[in-house]
């Protein structure tokens, strides 16, 4: 189990991890796309113009139809992308366009030639390309780019910006593995791009010392010593030892990695073609992203007078869609009032109509007195004769009527209505009901008493006589002899319900056996 880390040890990890985070955010991040359809070439293109912008571009970066400029802009904000490389695809020519955000300016060129990096390392007899060498930024070597001109000095400002600067005196040597190659051309106006690996050897050395410093080792079995390795070269062909001189050997300041590159020491350095390469001219220059001020072109020159003329309806353009932005913001203000009003109005309405509705409810009926409320109408003849006459109307004198319920589903009494003083004599006083769950006025006192329901009248109740020879329900005793009512005899006596007093209905009770005699009167609620 290895050891714990220390506190000096995690707080140094931590500033070193603080730090990387500080230089990876202040450091050119790009974004290289295409704009509509430019077949399988470019998008390769494409893709090894990402090789060389490595590491501090999107390599995996996924391209929608549907994708406008305005939303890689959108996108680049928070991920600190501060370039564009824009390439489309006309009938004639293939087009790049370089971008610096967020405000411009853009640079358009029209590509001449290219060659994608698969062409280039397979016209080369010995390639030089592994994946270390993209772990690190390239550096930028700009050439002629000291002419006099102000596009010039622009694309030279725009092509070094776009990757990270480096510091001479605290950059270290074995991050330098590749190198971007740009060359001007005056007479043309073209610019050459080219991306190259960087090789360091040692020199100041015969060849057969040079192979033994390489990483194989040469074959020494013809010789008897190895000083014929060193004397003769051991026959070694001029191509396997490339010949150096002045233009690329230079004294190291630290130490490099590889075999023999040691610091104040004589190094050559090779340069190694990986490609892509590019050639392409500048067309013109835009003063912001979308739709600014044209600062260059290469085939159209105005005069001033006409640049100052561009300017005056530019600006007169401004002032018009700033006007019109005024007058739609006016609009919207205006609509948005207009709608509280309407809703203000239309509360009030409805404020206004309930109230007629109140009003309505409350008209006085001509034919009461001063002193009296208006009565309540209602459509129901039942409830109508509720209100009037102040008692529940009979089940079969209003057919289809219904007892009005409560909140929770039961009966309720009946709201009383107050009427004129003719009605209030009926309703003061009512008629004596002596059923179940009626009334009982008591005579001296004058007060009334509610009789509970379920209770049995006094006397023997009314029952079906049994034919002869049958028990009865329950195994009562079977009848013998005459039936008598409060112990008197009531043969061929008329009964009447107390039901049927009103309507004057009657019937008798029939003395022949084994017929239906009597009724049986029921218990509990009538």
């Amino acid at each position: 189990m290895g050891k714990s880390k220390t506190k000096n040890q995690k707080k140094s990890r931590a500033t070193a991890h603080q730090v990387a985070e500080d230089t990876y955010r202040s450091v050119p991040h790009s974004f290289v796309f295409h704009r509509g359809m430019v077949g399988k070439n470019v998008g390769q293109l494409i893709t090894d113009v990402r090789r060389v912008m490595e590491p501090y571009t999107a390599e995996q970066l996924k391209v929608r139809k549907k994708n406008v400029l305005k939303d890689f802009v959108a996108v680049a904000g928070p991920m600190g992308v501060t370039h564009f490389m824009i390439f489309s695809k006309t009938d004639r020519n293939l087009m790049m366009r370089l971008a610096r955000l967020p405000k411009g300016p853009m640079l358009y060129f029209k590509v001449l030639k290219y060659t994608l990096i698969k062409d280039v390392v397979s016209s080369l007899k010995r390639h030089r390309m592994h994946g270390q060498q993209f772990k690190h930024h390239p550096l930028v070597i700009l050439n002629n780019f000291g002419s006099s001109g102000m596009h010039i000095k622009l694309m030279a400002t725009m092509f070094q910006n776009m990757f990270p600067s480096i510091n001479v005196y605290k950059v270290s040597l074995n991050t330098i593995k590749r190198c971007v190659l740009l060359n001007y051309n005056p007479v043309s106006q073209e610019i050459e791009f080219r991306h190259y690996s960087l090789k360091v050897v040692p020199v100041g050395m015969s060849r057969g010392v040079k192979k033994l410093m390489q990483e194989r080792f040469p074959n020494m079995s013809k010789f008897e010593d190895i000083s014929e390795l060193m004397i003769k070269g051991a026959n070694l062909s001029e191509s396997e030892a490339e010949q150096d001189d002045e233009h690329n050997i230079t004294e190291l300041p630290q130490v490099y990695s590889g075999r023999g590159n040691m610091a104040s020491e004589q190094s050559a350095i090779r340069l190694t073609e990986i490609g892509p390469r590019m050639t392409f001219q500048l067309t013109k220059i835009q003063e912001d992203i979308v739709g600014g001020n044209i600062l260059y072109h290469s085939s159209i020159s105005k005069t001033e007078e006409e640049i100052q003329e561009i300017l005056q309806r530019k600006e007169s353009r401004m002032k018009t869609k700033e006007q019109r932005r005024k007058k739609q913001e006016e609009n919207v203000c205006r609509k948005k009032m207009l709608k509280e009003e309407h809703k203000k109005r239309s509360l009030a309405g409805i404020k206004k109509k309930q109230a007629d509705k109140e009003e309505d409810s409350e008209v006085e009926d001509p034919g009461m007195q001063d002193d009296q409320p208006a009565a309540v109408e209602s459509d129901d003849e039942a409830e109508y004769y509720r209100q009037a006459v102040g008692e529940e109307p009979d089940e079969d004198m209003f057919f289809g009527s219904k007892k009005r319920r409560g909140k929770d589903g039961s009966h309720g009494p009946a709201k009383k209505m107050r009427l004129s003083p003719g009605n209030q004599e009926k309703i003061a006083k009512p008629p004596k009901r002596t059923g179940p769950g009626g009334w009982d006025k008591d005579k001296k006192t004058g007060d009334r008493e509610k009789k509970p329901f379920g209770k049995k009248p006094k006397g023997k109740p009314f029952r079906k006589k049994p034919s002869d020879g049958a028990n009865s329900f329950g195994a009562r005793k079977k009848f013998e002899g005459k039936r008598t009512f409060g112990g008197k005899m009531n043969k061929g006596k008329v009964f009447q319900s107390s039901k049927s007093q009103k309507n004057g209905a009657t019937f008798k009770k029939k003395s022949a056996r084994g017929a239906k005699q009597g009724f049986k009167q029921k218990t509990g609620k009538g």
